[in-house]
């Protein structure tokens, strides 16, 4: 047996919800309108049209009154004549006048007879509720002759037919305009729905479009709105995949050539020695050797970069004297710097401290000072400097290398990038360097920045937070050639 369907409101769209609820609420704001206003005019209503009865009962009486002062009699046509006059002027009232013995002298809805001697009442409309009558006393020369009394045919109140259709017209105009209102109500939202959801939709399509391989895709959206800057926010991620999807690819063609090389040679050499062509002597073995540790160096710093994404390698936390430690790292890169035909600089300001890893921070200086001699010809300057301010620490290499423009700044410590000026350069590395300096700032808590213009070289800094410093110490200054 089939299950029911259950009514869901998820499963409807969001511009239908939102039309259905913009009807709900102009319904229930017509309903408590339609209410209030109801309330509101049948109290005034059923008042005024009490008033109007009491006061044409009052009129009637008090003209009664007068003829009555010259006619001494109730029975007189002339006296009663007000009476008849209203109950004529005034559709669907009833007026009756009785004398001070409560005797019926005329009554609009009583049927009568003339028979001999005067009048014979046939049948009176009584009205249906007693108290709903108004009642006016007739006073001549200061006593009461009688009373004039008016009621409304077959009406609990003193409402007229005229007035109860009036009513009725009133309640149909408001029951109109309600529906009137819920109709537009639903235009209104379906239409500002449309318009919010063209947006989303906008973004699904491009997410779509992404998702099936089209990098490219972007939703175009602008503006001050949330969605807006929402749209905005998606395209630069999109805009972000794309870039980080184009250096993978040309990280996978660096790998590649980067790799073949070395293997071509020991592939070679290796075939050489089968085959009896080269002796396997010291000078083919070394040549395999330093072949087989480029080899690993490229595959370790990949490994490096991988890990510290992952955060898969633990940070120590240790207080570092920042001056003596980049004095060690500059102390190991001396011969390495000279051999390139390079000058290395080193100051260092006294009792710069931080919290973090001397190893990471020793490696992304090292990073920093390879990088410069990688790119600075014969006879360059290279500065490696530690500052402070009152609230980081300041770790410089600057070089004069063949520089960077704007725009290569922006894309420097994003991951498989390389300068296109040191691409053919033989020590030239997979350009995973600096993208590993980054994580390690960013793990503690820092950032790094370039300076630079082309041709003139560049300078990096990283920032680091600042500890309070030790007893003050002297400045260190080295020069190396």
């Amino acid at each position: 047996m089939e299950e029911k369907k259950r009514f869901r409101w998820s499963g409807f769209s969001y511009t239908t919800r939102l039309t259905v609820m913009f009807a709900l609420i102009a319904a229930m704001t017509a309903m408590v309108a339609m209410g209030v206003v109801s309330f509101v005019w049948e109290e005034h209503f059923k008042t005024y049209t009490t008033e109007n009865m009491e006061t044409l009962a009052e009129t009637t009486a008090k003209r009664i009154g007068s003829s009555y002062a010259e006619t001494k009699s109730l029975m007189d046509p002339t006296t009663i004549s007000p009476a008849i006059q209203a109950s004529e002027m005034t559709s669907g009232v009833a007026v009756r006048v009785v004398d001070a013995q409560n005797q019926t002298v005329y009554d609009s809805s009583a049927v009568i007879e003339e028979v001999l001697g005067g009048r014979r009442w046939i049948q009176t409309l009584e009205p249906l509720d007693p108290s709903r009558v108004a009642v006016a006393p007739i006073i001549s020369d200061g006593e009461t002759v009688g009373s004039v009394r008016i009621w409304v045919y077959g009406s609990e109140t003193l409402m007229r037919q005229p007035d109860q259709v009036f009513r009725q017209n009133s309640y149909q105009a408001m029951l109109i305009a309600a529906a009137v209102a819920i109709v537009l109500a639903s235009c209104i939202g379906f239409l500002f729905a449309r318009n919010l959801v063209r947006p989303i939709n906008r973004m699904s399509k491009t997410a779509a479009a992404i998702t099936e391989g089209d990098l490219s895709a972007r939703t175009g959206l602008r503006g001050e709105d949330e969605i807006s800057r929402l749209g905005e926010t998606f395209d630069e991620m999109a805009e972000s995949v794309e870039k980080d999807r184009e250096l993978e690819r040309r990280l996978t063609t660096d790998v590649a050539h980067e790799l073949r090389t070395p293997l071509m040679a020991i592939q070679a050499t290796v075939e050489a020695m089968i085959d009896g062509v080269y002796e396997p002597d010291e000078e083919r073995l070394n040549t395999v050797n330093s072949e087989v540790q480029r080899l690993g160096r490229l595959v370790e710093a990949l490994l490096k970069l991988s890990r510290l994404e992952n955060r898969s390698t633990p940070m120590k936390e240790e207080k570092v004297n920042v001056g003596q430690l980049i004095e060690g790292i500059v102390s190991t890169h001396e011969m390495f710097v000279a051999d390139s035909g390079l000058t290395l600089n080193y100051y260092a300001e006294p009792d710069v401290y931080v919290l973090g890893d001397p190893d990471m921070i020793r490696q992304a200086t090292a990073n920093l000072i390879s990088n410069a001699v990688r790119y600075t010809g014969e006879g360059g300057r290279i500065d490696v400097n530690v500052a402070k301010t009152d609230l980081m620490a300041l770790i410089s290499v600057r070089d004069t290398g063949i520089g960077l423009s704007p725009e290569e700044a922006k894309m420097v410590f994003s991951r498989f990038w390389r300068a296109d000026a040191g691409r053919n350069r033989d020590a030239g590395g997979l350009g995973v360097g600096l993208a590993v300096v980054k994580e390690i700032v960013d793990r503690h808590g820092g950032w790094v920045q370039v300076e630079g213009e082309k041709g003139k070289g560049a300078c990096f800094t990283m920032f680091l937070p600042l500890l309070a410093p030790e007893k003050p110490t002297k400045p260190t200054r080295k020069s190396r050639r």
